[in-house]
């Protein structure tokens, strides 16, 4: 199995740190670090999946738990009309991002915040988080990654002008966060609060 490469340097660090330990205190001593850098391993862990191919599916961008499905997006959602979808990630989870839908990037946007848990409703607009804009023959979809208590850092690999696929790998979040997803108030959404999605295989909604 695949890490992503944003785990190379956690994994890296705790594997040096078991050398150096083994080295200087006997075997017993790199142990904890082992077991550290098994944890990264497996946090940033990048399964491959198999991507839905009829037209018109929203799929979901992060594997986790459904915590909002349709709902009116609460304050400081982006300006427009839209059906809020709400995914939480807990640190077992994979938490590499993959693209909702096909199409091309149009709007890339950084906001700096709290560091609020992630299951709180709040935390969509208060924490920090970096939003990503698509658009695919005139329908739009916002992905928004919103870090949490443990996640303190967002990889975004998308540009405006970026051409991506559906279930394409675009980013990961370190450690415990959340997805907020913004589809078109025409939407039919065919998840509910409580469903276990996996990123870029669960169909979250269908456009037309």
């Amino acid at each position: 199995m695949l890490i992503d490469r944003a785990g190379l340097p956690f994994v890296l660090v705790a594997l040096a740190l078991a050398l150096l330990a083994g080295w200087g205190g006997g075997r017993a001593w790199s142990v904890p670090f082992l077991v550290l850098a098994a944890f990264f391993v497996f946090f940033f862990r990048d399964p491959g999946r198999t991507v839905p191919s009829a037209p018109d599916l929203v799929v979901s961008p992060a594997d986790g738990r459904v915590m909002v499905a349709g709902g009116m997006p609460g304050p400081g959602a982006p300006e427009g009309d839209w059906r809020q979808i709400s995914i939480f990630l807990s640190p077992l989870d994979v938490h590499v991002n993959r693209t909702p839908i096909e199409g091309a990037v149009t709007h890339v946007e950084y906001h700096a915040g709290s560091f609020l848990p992630a299951y709180k409703l709040e935390a969509g607009h208060l924490n920090e988080w970096t939003e990503v804009w698509f658009e695919r023959e005139g329908r739009k979809v916002v992905c928004r990654q919103i870090v949490g208590v443990l996640a303190r850092r967002i990889v975004c690999r998308l540009k405006p002008g970026d051409t991506v696929s559906r279930g394409q790998r675009f980013g990961v979040m370190k450690f415990g966060s959340r997805i907020d997803l913004f589809v078109p108030p025409g939407a039919q959404v065919l998840v509910q609060p409580g469903d276990r999605v996996v990123a870029g295989e669960t169909v979250l909604a269908r456009l037309s």
